[in-house]
């Protein structure tokens, strides 16, 4: 079988990418445990607790991020089904592709169309930066604003928006980003939506990083308004929910 991604492919990316959050922790511990010689002993455990509480912290989001993109399968696409009338795959990202070449392995008698709305006016993260230097472009990418995707009306078959979509902040700009995928896709065509979620278990995984990713009932909203139902939704581990949408009806 072939290999798809290197081994610890996932977390070594988190860390490459956002070094700098892990760095400032390290220089929080450095610093606590400093601090910590100067008071009375009886105090000083609240510093060690303090020191033990960001440090766990850190090994969780990275214990679950190498489960979450290494271990759980998310990249192999075995969920997919692949139908003979899969003729045209859309794969939307937002500066940040690894999975193009993935779905090209995938969809081998289909074609390939691959977009990328990044814009660093709007997406100035600096591992976002970071990673478009590590990872060159998929050859043939197209460079599109959330607004005007530039595809046919009806005529995609399958339309991929994976780890992407939540950056697109502003509530407004996503809905016409939906309405636009809706315009795209084919009567029978799907949308497939990979996402956190701002949720207990991405809390507990993240802390504070989960405010960056959007509610269950936040989605819904958004498919709704776009005109777009739910068909189903997949929790390939306890952290990611892939969102497959069609047109028309209510979602739930």
């Amino acid at each position: 079988m072939e290999q798809i991604r290197r081994p610890f492919q996932g977390v070594l990316n988190i860390l490459r990418f956002n070094w700098h959050f892990y760095l400032l922790s390290l220089g929080v511990l450095f610093l606590l445990f400093f601090l910590a010689g100067f008071l009375p002993g009886y105090n000083q455990r609240y510093f060690y607790g303090l020191c033990f509480l960001i440090l766990g912290m850190s090994v969780i989001s990275l214990l679950v991020s190498y489960y979450v993109y290494d271990l759980s399968g998310l990249y192999d696409f075995s969920w997919l089904k692949v139908l003979e009338t899969d003729r045209r795959i859309v794969n939307i990202s937002a500066g940040f592709d690894e999975t193009s070449h993935l779905l090209r392995n995938r969809f081998r008698e289909g074609e390939l169309i691959v977009l990328d709305f990044y814009d660093p006016q709007k997406h100035t993260e600096v591992s976002i930066k970071r990673a478009r230097k590590a990872y060159p472009v998929f050859e043939g990418t197209r460079q599109v604003n959330t607004t005007e995707l530039g595809l046919e009306d009806d005529s995609a078959d399958k339309i991929f928006v994976i780890l992407s979509a939540h950056e697109i902040r502003d509530e407004s700009e996503r809905i016409i980003f939906f309405k636009a995928l809706k315009k795209a896709l084919k009567p029978n065509g799907q949308v497939f939506i990979i996402e956190h979620l701002r949720d207990w278990t991405n809390f507990l995984a993240y802390n504070i990083g989960f405010f960056h990713f959007y509610s269950k009932s936040t989605w819904c909203k958004t498919f709704r308004e776009a005109g777009l139902k739910v068909q189903c939704e997949i929790r390939q581990t306890p952290f990611i929910s892939t969102f497959i949408l069609q047109k028309n009806g209510d979602t739930f």
